[in-house]
């Protein structure tokens, strides 16, 4: 599975994914796809990803529910990919995260660069956003 699944899979497949109320006030869905996108988009998705949710899931309520397990809170996930990695108990090295650019597409600064690690992050939010996740605004950067 790719990394990108792994995260989909850890957030979307957690406990608190099935018992968290949804909040349309805290969380931004992504964008309604236009009816000539929607006709091109697959219906499945890629080998090794994990299908959308069918109910919409809130990710900062996983995410903070995760962190609430932690000892340290989950350290710094909402701005940082490498605590957010951490937080989903997925490898956070600089060659994961080399991947998971190149798997998504984010070609920014230097490899391990701040530069890069934001917009992995912000593309990791963006990306789960666009797979049913529900994404408040605190972590969209």
């Amino acid at each position: 599975m790719s990394i990108f699944g792994n995260i989909l899979d850890k957030i979307f497949h957690h406990d608190s994914a099935k018992s968290a109320p949804v909040s349309a006030v805290s969380a931004s869905p992504a964008p309604a796809p236009s009816a000539a996108t929607s006709a091109a988009t697959p219906t499945a998705p890629p080998p090794g990803e994990t299908a959308p949710a069918d109910t919409p899931v809130d990710v900062g309520a996983v995410l903070e529910a995760m962190a609430a397990m932690k000892s340290d809170h989950g350290g710094n996930y909402k701005t940082s990919i490498v605590d957010l990695l951490k937080l989903l108990d997925l490898d956070s090295s600089l060659a994961a995260r080399k991947d998971l650019g190149d798997e998504l597409g984010v070609d920014a600064g230097t490899d391990g660069s701040a530069e890069q690690n934001i917009a992995l992050h912000r593309a990791v939010i963006e990306k789960l956003a666009e797979n049913g996740g529900l994404v408040p605004d605190s972590l969209r950067q």
